[in-house]
């Protein structure tokens, strides 16, 4: 609180006492905080205006480099890293093109990937987080509901991206959403709903203008609107947006396509053509309508791309390489109570199997490694043993009783 007669800031209100710098003006004072904020709106607001956002002091990564930036998170799925890369790498460009009427106007490339539970979808969003220096948030679709009902309305997207960006609405404006379980907002049938479908079409509805670009009034704490509650402006036209979806079903539809093509002369010499063990590669925009996605929302998501189904091999490299691998981080975790961990090769096998039998992708694999090492990570920081191994017997041993309980209860 001020005494009386002191001086203060004609911004925040501090009193002198509370500022290490207290600058006078005519009519005015301004603190040393208040003046650093301003210097920073104003330097984003003029790059903006100019073309030129600030993104640091570090260069545009190339599509290459991001690409082999996400090869250390994710394995595999090199058709996908593609895609996401040559986007982020346009979207950086289209943020320092000069803002001149008279050139060529970059348009933005919203992305959608079409991949089964576990197969990383969500993994390489997260890995594209922590290469870029622009506000990035992840939102899942399915809490979100047309406007008035209970959910939370398509602008909660906005208010999530704002908290990333810490409520600079210019930095904002240059972010990266992912939308994630984008399948599950498909309307019930091929055809338009003749009823409220508040958590279907309702939210593609809604989400158009956001994926399109266009001023959108943001309640800054997330919620409901009121009437007199203040609303932050926020254009979405340079907002990269990247949905992902499982798609549970989808595969199907495509595989009765190719079947409905693949009829004449030259249907065995097609059929050998088609790899029925991965469909997804045949993805269309048809086959996204036939699921229940509105054509106007297909059409703001101009790039398609797939994740291949996880095999064997696939799984077995997850497990260990990735610089974020489980074994990895089991290693660490007890490295950090003093503890040695080894485990032996076969066992890695045997995780594998077990997660190819329980078919959910690369997220079975710490379920069986947290079964498998629960006993031990539970007892061994209370006693003093600095090293465990892990052997197969120990494996089995530990699975088997697993399942034995979950049999009993069943």
């Amino acid at each position: 609180m001020a005494k009386k007669g002191e001086q203060c800031c004609s911004f925040c209100g501090r009193p002198a006492s509370q500022t290490k710098l207290l600058v006078s003006g005519l009519d005015a004072l301004i603190c040393d905080q208040c003046a650093q904020q301003v210097q920073e709106y104003m330097l984003n607001t003029l790059k903006k205006s100019e073309g030129t956002f600030d993104f640091g002091n570090k260069p545009i990564p190339k599509p290459a480099e991001i690409k082999e930036f996400l090869d250390q998170y994710v394995i595999g799925q090199d058709h996908a890293k593609k895609i996401l890369s040559v986007a982020v790498y346009n979207h950086y460009k289209r943020l320092t093109q000069p803002d001149d009427k008279n050139d060529v106007e970059i348009e933005k490339s919203n992305i959608i990937m079409v991949g089964s539970t576990g197969t990383g979808k969500t993994l390489l969003a997260r890995s594209i987080a922590k290469l870029l220096s622009v506000p990035f948030t992840i939102v899942d679709a399915t809490v979100l509901t047309e406007a008035g009902y209970v959910g939370e309305d398509i602008e909660s997207i906005l208010t999530r991206l704002l908290q990333a960006a810490d409520y600079n609405v210019p930095a904002a404006e240059a972010g990266i959403v992912f939308i994630d379980e984008i399948d599950k907002i498909a309307r019930k049938g091929d055809n338009p709903s003749i009823t409220r479908d508040v958590s279907g079409e309702g939210v593609q509805q809604g989400l158009l203008k956001l994926l399109e670009g266009s001023v959108v009034l943001v309640p800054p704490q997330g919620g409901r609107k009121h009437p007199d509650q203040k609303m932050i402006a926020v254009n979405t036209k340079n907002i990269l947006f990247i949905c992902g979806g499982a798609f549970e079903g989808i595969d199907r539809r495509i595989s009765s396509r190719l079947n409905a093509q693949v009829v004449g002369f030259s249907a065995a010499k097609n059929k050998e053509k088609i790899d029925t063990d991965n469909v997804l590669q045949y993805v269309t925009p048809q086959d996204l309508k036939s699921f229940g996605l509105i054509p106007e929302i297909i059409g703001r998501l101009p790039m398609l791309t797939y994740l291949n189904q996880l095999d064997r091999d696939a799984l077995r490299r997850i497990l260990v390489e990735p610089k974020n691998s489980i074994i990895k981080q089991y290693i660490k975790l007890f490295k950090m109570d003093g503890i040695s961990l080894k485990i032996d090769e076969d066992v890695y096998d045997f995780i594998v199997d077990k997660a190819v039998e329980f078919k959910l992708g690369a997220r079975g694999l710490r379920s069986i490694v947290e079964t498998i090492m629960m006993d031990e990570m539970f007892e061994l920081p209370s006693s003093s043993k600095k090293s465990y191994h892990l052997t197969l017997e120990d494996a089995k041993q530990k699975i088997s009783r697993e399942e034995l309980a979950r049999f009993a209860a069943e």
